[in-house]
């Protein structure tokens, strides 16, 4: 078997910082997780727990509100999938909402926020992530939901 690649007429010469991201924040706000993929949910539920958040985290939007830690903990930001069996993310966050009046939502899904919107999932001050993501960029989209003003 050959693999050929292209050829470079010189060295590729990496300007300095170039490859440099600007620190994330760290937070300590309470989080409650909702995503029914158990690998997606771990890695998640990893990132958050990494940069510094409290986070409690469920397989779907029942389980969630069954929680005991909901009953005794403030939630600042509800991350939830737009499409779950049982319960959608939208009817969830109506729920939490109804709870926690103060909280944020970020919704997130492998459609497009073309898609969520038009099955009338987000909200006007709702946030959106696609997946995959990055822990990084969950960590940077995070800390800019809760950051900004209501």
């Amino acid at each position: 078997m050959n693999v050929f690649l292209p050829a470079l007429d010189a060295p590729v010469v990496r300007q300095p910082g170039a490859t440099r991201q600007e620190p994330v924040a760290n937070g300590n706000e309470t989080v409650l997780l909702v995503e029914d993929a158990a690998a997606v949910r771990a890695v998640t539920m990893r990132a958050l727990a990494m940069h510094g958040y409290r986070v409690i985290a469920a397989g779907s939007g029942p389980a969630a509100l069954r929680m005991p830690e909901l009953s005794h903990e403030t939630v600042q930001l509800l991350i939830t999938d737009v499409v779950m069996p049982e319960m959608s993310g939208g009817q969830l966050a109506e729920e939490v909402r109804r709870r926690f009046p103060f909280c944020r939502v970020l919704f997130m899904s492998g459609y497009n926020e073309d898609t969520a919107i038009r099955h009338g999932q987000l909200g006007r001050n709702d946030a959106f992530l696609q997946k995959p993501f990055t822990p990084l960029i969950l960590a940077r989209k995070v800390r800019e939901i809760l950051d900004r003003s209501h």
